[in-house]
């Protein structure tokens, strides 16, 4: 059958702990389909594995107590299997070990219909996913080396001077922004900053968490970190950075003001 290649799904969530009713909850359904494309990064084309044409994959994004089908159609040349991480033993090979060479993407689960967060409603929530990139294709049964590239939301920016594009926030000034960070990257630990913001942590790995400010923020592999960001600086750039903690590459992307209300 050939090198078997796997497809990561990464969990971000939040929970409340508060024991409610809930009603409401919807059937959701998503179609998938695993096709081979070739990208361009680092200034050399190669094959990857995409979901529905998008690396990272399409967001699943539901309330919780929804019911998710997803029906996956594979395209692609070998098998694929499918992990869900994140989700404890309530689907069929959530506990498979799963070799780097992935295509991954976002499963979101937000409060149910009638509940809210314990904190401010953001003005908008967005998922960021630090991941990584190697200039050969990997397949199962290949021990992966250092990642020659680190992404974000498969953006490499401008660090590695090959003309690849930067990923890019817009918010408005005074907008309160809910960002979902998920580490990607197989085997580092990433530390991830936005220039000049403190940011809030208010989540960690699908359950509410105590307060806590920082300038920066350090995920495991396969960690999710939810936190809010104030967009309260002067209107401007500024850089958004990821990079491992062994400190040998980072990647950049971009933070724009797209208004000046209130200054």
């Amino acid at each position: 059958m050939g090198s078997q290649k796997h497809v990561f799904i990464l969990l971000s969530v939040l929970f409340l702990f508060n024991p409610l009713l809930f009603s409401g909850a919807d059937d959701v359904y998503y179609e998938f389909f695993l096709q081979e494309a070739e990208f361009t990064k680092l200034c050399s084309t190669k094959t990857v594995l995409t979901v529905n044409g998008s690396f990272p994959g399409p967001e699943i994004r539901v309330r919780r107590d929804d019911t998710v089908y997803v029906n996956v159609h594979n395209q692609g040349r070998f098998a694929v299997s499918i992990d869900w991480e994140g989700v404890e033993d309530s689907i069929d090979g959530a506990n498979e070990l799963i070799q780097p060479a992935t295509v991954h993407g976002a499963f979101v689960v937000l409060p149910a219909a009638g509940e809210e967060y314990p904190f401010s409603a953001p003005t908008s929530d967005l998922t960021i996913i630090l991941g990584e990139w190697f200039r050969q294709e990997l397949t199962e049964g290949v021990v992966p080396g250092q990642a020659d590239a680190y992404t974000i939301n498969g953006h490499l920016g401008e660090t590695y001077g090959c003309n690849d594009t930067s990923y890019e926030l817009q918010v408005d000034y005074q907008g309160l922004y809910l960002l979902r960070l998920i580490n990607a990257v197989a085997n580092e630990t990433m530390v991830f900053a936005i220039a000049q913001h403190s940011i809030t942590i208010v989540g960690r790995d699908a359950s509410y968490a105590r307060r806590s400010f920082s300038s920066s923020l350090t995920l495991a592999p396969g960690q999710t970190l939810d936190v809010l960001l104030s967009a309260n600086q002067n209107v401007g750039q500024y850089y958004i950075t990821a990079r491992p903690s062994s400190g040998r590459l980072n990647t950049t992307g971009i933070i724009y003001y797209t208004t000046s209300t209130g200054l």
